[in-house]
């Protein structure tokens, strides 16, 4: 395959990715409108309520940005290195310092959304320890470095005008690219995510915890484990993985990989967090609306019945005899 053929091949591979990014994010919207307009936008709004339009409009603005940005990026009709580039001094061998507006965008936007993220996990873990002061201090204060980690690193890689560059490729008079250049080694990248995995290790430890506890004290009782708890706690674990998923797949976007790899691991990247994290949250809205069991209120944002009833030849006057703020764990 020759060098343009091979160029042509890979501008039709980010192509199609871009489109299939696009594609997949408005289908979710879409199909979880229905959804955000009966639990979200119908209902008395909470902590949660924020937290998920945060992550749901924020992590959609992030994903189409991405996705038009490579789009528009590997176009044959513009000028891509101009529409990146805040300035075109610095011409050097073709190479055009990128400034702080569309690119930084991007590389911020995927830190920020990561963030939010580990917030919706510290308020659960929160709730799952009885709003527990000393446990909501301990994370916070453990989450705080990790914030800063993300600003150095954002600042050090992505920000600096000597990071990275760009440089147009002419394969044809009509067939122009950018094509990115990064002055600086995968090792920092690597290495600060060391801290990041392990705050994620210690949430989901935490999520584990709080559940061998309270399926221990189900036992003593011969009751039913909360539904809500079980659920928090599972889906603690896909945050985990997904964190987790991510966190490797950035990494080995500095290796040398195929055209094919590395489209794919950017299309995962570009798409599964900005979809699994939102419909997770509303997975567990929907579940409590759907729920067979006997609530002290009916009111969602009141009550949320944590146990099955017990049999009524056991308890004929026991029924959901305990009940939780909405705000906190839903």
């Amino acid at each position: 395959m020759s060098e343009l053929e091979e160029s042509l091949y890979a501008l039709q591979w980010n192509n199609n990715m871009s489109v299939a990014v696009i594609t997949m994010v408005s289908y979710e919207y879409i199909l979880q409108l229905e959804k955000e307009v009966k639990f979200v936008w119908e209902r008395q709004w909470s902590v949660m309520t924020y937290l998920y339009l945060a992550v749901r409009y924020f992590g959609i603005l992030v994903a189409m940005y991405v996705a038009n940005l490579r789009l528009l990026g590997r176009s044959t009709k513009i000028q891509p290195c101009e529409y990146i580039a805040s300035t075109e001094t610095g011409f050097a061998h073709g190479e055009i310092e990128i400034g702080d507006g569309i690119f930084l965008f991007m590389q911020w936007g995927f830190s920020v959304y990561s963030c939010l993220t580990k917030v919706i996990l510290i308020w659960r873990l929160y709730a799952l320890y009885n709003q527990s002061k000393p446990i909501l201090y301990v994370l916070l204060g453990s989450f705080i470095p990790i914030v800063a980690l993300y600003i150095a690193v954002d600042v050090i890689l992505w920000s600096r005008p000597s990071a990275i560059s760009t440089q147009e490729v002419i394969l044809t008079p009509n067939i122009k690219y950018c094509t990115a250049f990064f002055h600086i080694g995968p090792m920092l990248a690597i290495y600060t995510s060391i801290p990041v995995i392990c705050y994620d290790i210690l949430l989901v430890v935490l999520a584990i915890a709080a559940l061998g506890k309270h399926l221990k004290e189900r036992k003593e009782l011969q009751m039913k484990p909360n539904t809500y708890i079980v659920l928090i706690v599972r889906y603690h674990v896909i945050y985990f993985v997904l964190n987790l998923a991510v966190q490797i797949f950035s990494a080995i976007l500095w290796a040398n990989l195929s055209t094919e790899v590395m489209n794919i691991v950017l299309l995962f990247s570009d798409t599964a967090p900005f979809i699994i994290v939102p419909r997770l949250i509303i997975d567990i809205w929907e579940t409590h609306a759907n729920d067979s069991c006997v609530h002290v209120s009916t009111t969602f944002q009141d009550c949320v019945c944590w146990t099955s009833p017990p049999p009524l030849e056991e308890h004929d006057l026991e029924v959901c005899i305990e009940s939780i703020d909405a705000d906190n764990i839903s």
